[in-house]
């Protein structure tokens, strides 16, 4: 067996450990659980990190349970939040369920000696009443052993409901039921769930005098200061539909060279000494980009697929570099939207087309957005500096008979860089 904390250790995934923790590791094979509560129906790459903490896990011989949150996901965790957030109808929170549970299972082993589980609390607490619970978990855990969580203290002024209050202790008899009934010992997560993690161990000592442990990771920070795993478009999701598999991959494409050394040691299953080498090698010629594309090349294919992968790729090559019409043709028309998004676009109708020359298309029919002129049109095209859907415009007066992309668009390119999409009606 691979010794898990110095796994995480050198990947730069450890932030807080219980005592005892490494000792009780190295025993033998050990279960331990993460929580992911179900916000929302996809998980996003700031989930990654605990979903990678697993994986590392259980490469490590060690089983994995992730936990969705049935029951959390009712309550709310108020850690690293400064307001309450909005509760989610039962329908809602079971879709969510079910999707989140969905992706986890796409991450880990489910056959042999150390196969994963996923586990719902809300099958535990749906039985259990209020009167029981504040009986038999409430009586263990003190008020201010409770006011004394960063999560709590950091909200007393803005206001903090009982629910939010009450939310570590239902967390810790996560711990303590999972303890109890799956044999497990240690309970990860991310540097945020100190408090409630302890919570857990606190309860099992108390209620049970047995013995627990934890250990978390750190939150991860962008060099620039903005938040890991949000763009200008909102939080990178896992699912396709809602983040495509294009711009998934431009993501970690886009990363800097002091995040990406970072980010492969963390989402990378590549060993030690493969990494160690490709981080040398990147610091030799960085302007090769080697370190972002072996990433976004791995984590896009582990998280979509090879034929995704291979899509975004392609798609990313029609931008940025060379490519042909093929290519372009083989685009669907939601990939072809976000790789064009921001470039300049106007509409025409068939039969504005019908009968028409390149330089009085690419001048007056568009407005004139892509060429002031018709003069300017015609000096761009008799230079070779003039494409339609990635095909060079070969004279003047050629008449505009270009296959639509996906019945609909053409593509014109001015000079290396500079590109207009035309919608025809």
């Amino acid at each position: 067996m691979k010794d898990f904390v110095e796994e995480l250790k050198w990947r730069g995934m450890v932030h807080d450990m219980m005592p005892g923790t490494q000792e009780e590791l190295n025993k033998g094979m050990t279960t331990a659980y993460i929580g992911f509560d179900p916000t929302a129906d996809s998980l996003h790459i700031g989930n990654m990190v605990q979903i990678m903490t697993l994986v590392h896990f259980q490469r490590c011989g060690h089983k994995p349970l992730a936990l969705v949150g049935g029951a959390t996901g009712m309550v709310g965790d108020p850690s690293g939040k400064s307001a309450e957030r909005n509760l989610l109808d039962e329908n809602t929170l079971n879709h969510n369920l079910s999707c989140v549970k969905n992706q986890l299972e796409s991450f880990l082993s489910f056959e042999g000696e150390n196969a994963a589980e996923v586990v719902n609390n809300y099958d535990w607490f749906k039985e259990f009443g209020f009167l029981e619970f504040i009986r038999d978990v409430g009586k263990h855990i003190t008020v201010n052993y409770m006011m004394g969580k960063d999560s709590v203290k950091s909200r007393l002024e803005t206001g903090l409901s009982f629910t939010e209050f009450s939310y570590q202790l239902v967390q810790g008899y996560d711990f303590y039921y999972l303890w109890k009934n799956k044999n497990a010992k240690l309970q990860l997560g991310g540097s945020d769930q100190w408090g409630n993690i302890v919570t857990g161990t606190e309860l099992i000592r108390r209620k049970d005098q047995g013995e627990a442990f934890a250990m978390t990771t750190p939150l991860i920070t962008k060099a620039d200061g903005s938040k890991f795993g949000k763009s200008e478009g909102g939080n990178i999701w896992l699912d396709p539909e809602k983040t495509s598999p294009y711009k998934f991959y431009q993501y970690w494409i886009n990363s800097s060279d002091e995040d990406v050394e970072k980010y492969i040691k963390i989402f990378s299953l590549k060993d030690r000494e493969e990494i160690e080498s490709l981080i040398s090698e990147h610091r030799e010629a960085p302007h090769q980009r080697l370190l972002q594309r072996s990433l976004a090349e791995e984590i896009t294919e582990r998280v979509h697929s090879k034929d995704d992968l291979e899509t975004a790729i392609k798609a990313s090559a029609i931008l940025f570099g060379k490519s042909t019409t093929e290519d372009l043709e083989s685009l669907d028309e939601k990939t072809l939207l976000q790789v064009f998004e921001g470039v300049p676009q106007t509409e025409v109708t068939k039969a504005d087309l019908s009968g028409t020359d390149v330089t009085t298309f690419l001048s007056e029919i568009t407005q004139n957005i892509i060429f002031k002129s018709k003069g300017e049109a015609r000096k761009m095209i008799q230079g070779g500096g003039v494409s339609i859907n990635k095909t060079k415009v070969e004279a003047p007066d050629q008449e505009v008979d270009f296959s639509l992309l996906q019945d609909k668009y053409l593509l014109a390119q001015r000079g290396k860089k500079n590109y207009f999409l035309i919608k025809v009606n």
